[in-house]
């Protein structure tokens, strides 16, 4: 079952690139007593995700977090280092770049997108969404592999 606007985000944990290696963020830590906008994407380094989508988000970070928003959030169902490595490549220091690498929490979301017969295992379908203190608020997900619910623009009409 996909989650929904109104719904509470289920638990679960994410990993980012810290300082001196992998390190571990819950969802309680992410977006309790907090407004957070997190965006997901099929594959880091992908042509669409790395032309097109996380640059929306870098390059109107600060529109976003005047709008009251504490945190940008990119997910992929990557390792930690690939994340890291992206981020880097992209200019994205101000968003945190989490992953995702078994799709364990993506697929509590209902959000999963299985590429197995295309050699790309069980990945994350692209969607943003706001959640305000742990509540979804608004969830943006694309009808197959476009791009044009999910971006930076988006988000900002909604905030």
């Amino acid at each position: 079952m996909t989650v929904k606007v109104g719904d509470t985000v289920p638990a679960g944990t994410l990993a980012f690139l810290g300082e001196n290696g992998p390190e571990s963020i819950t969802t309680d830590e992410l977006f309790n007593g907090k407004k957070v906008v997190l965006f997901a994407v099929p594959g880091a380094f992908t042509p669409t995700c790395s032309e097109a989508h996380l640059p929306s988000f870098v390059a109107n970070h600060d529109k976003i977090t005047a709008k009251g928003v504490d945190r940008v959030v990119c997910v992929s169902v990557n390792d930690p280092f690939v994340m890291g490595a992206w981020g880097k490549s992209q200019n994205a220091e101000n968003l945190l770049m989490a992953a995702d690498g078994s799709a364990m929490w993506i697929k509590t979301l209902g959000l999963e997108l299985d590429l197995v017969e295309r050699g790309l295992g069980i990945r994350s379908q692209r969607f943003s969404m706001i959640v305000d203190d742990g509540k979804i608020t608004h969830l943006n997900v694309e009808d197959g592999p476009k791009f044009e619910v999910s971006s930076a623009d988006k988000i900002l009409e909604q905030l």
